[in-house]
């Protein structure tokens, strides 16, 4: 089969998908009398990353597989497009995000130990529905407390395979200007992750009980983010 023809048919499915194809879909779309092989498939992926290399997109892979979108270096223009109010999110519901992301299997409980302030229900509601979190299973103790861990959603929209592909603390205590942020470049505010040492001590000070309902209010609030790696697609938002 040509070469050429099979990098169309994977070029023009990942487009017309609207969501991260896996290797398997896209060597499915080739039945046997194609006479292409997974080999072609994963050559034709990997031409199209080079021909991709010099243009405004770019074909990745994530958790639930490859897919084209727009390279962050163009998307702050792309984003003048949408309209809509850039999202914003509170500091309690991304220290909540990072903890989950990072101490994985986690309970609330052991959030608010950690964070030294109580957590507001909406902002777990707000990560279940956005399906960055999930329940995992219970802790073993009286009240068998909900263990909470990230989902194939998260590392999809933040364009990671696997939760290894995260800065180690190592990594972020050594960077002081490491930042990571849930927002197009030039969504304002940017509001930053806790510093990673929160992340293996309790605060000394609990915030305030009315800031604190302050932040988790806006969380609650926010409107829904469009992904930092925008699809190349009439339909743009990623789904498993």
């Amino acid at each position: 089969m040509n070469d050429q023809y099979v990098r169309n048919v994977i070029e023009a499915a990942l487009l017309a998908a609207g969501r991260p194809l896996a290797a398997d879909e896209l060597i499915g779309l080739f039945d046997e009398r194609d006479g292409s092989s997974a080999e072609d498939v994963h050559a034709a992926i990997a031409a199209l990353r080079t021909e991709y290399e010099t243009r405004g997109i770019e074909l990745i892979e994530v958790a639930s597989g490859y897919r084209i979108q727009i390279r962050p270096a163009v998307a702050q223009p792309v984003s003048r497009l949408w309209q809509e109010r850039p999202a914003k999110y509170s500091r309690a519901l991304l220290e909540t995000l990072a903890l989950v992301a990072y101490r994985q299997p986690i309970t609330r409980g052991e959030i608010e130990q950690i964070r030294g302030v109580g957590v507001n229900p909406n902002i777990i509601k707000t990560l279940l529905e956005r399906d960055w979190i999930r329940v995992i299973g219970h802790r073993d103790v009286p009240g068998r407390p909900e263990l909470l861990g990230t989902t194939r959603e998260f590392l999809n929209y933040f364009s990671l395979q696997k939760l290894d592909d995260l800065p180690t603390l190592a990594q972020l205590k050594e960077l002081e200007d490491l930042r990571v942020q849930l927002s197009l470049p030039g969504a304002e505010p940017a509001v930053e992750l806790p510093d990673p040492g929160s992340l293996d001590h309790p605060v000394d000070a609990p915030e305030s009980s009315e800031a604190a309902d302050e932040d988790e209010l806006e969380a609650a609030e926010a409107a829904e983010p469009r992904p930092q790696g925008l699809v190349a697609s009439p339909a743009a938002a990623d789904g498993d």
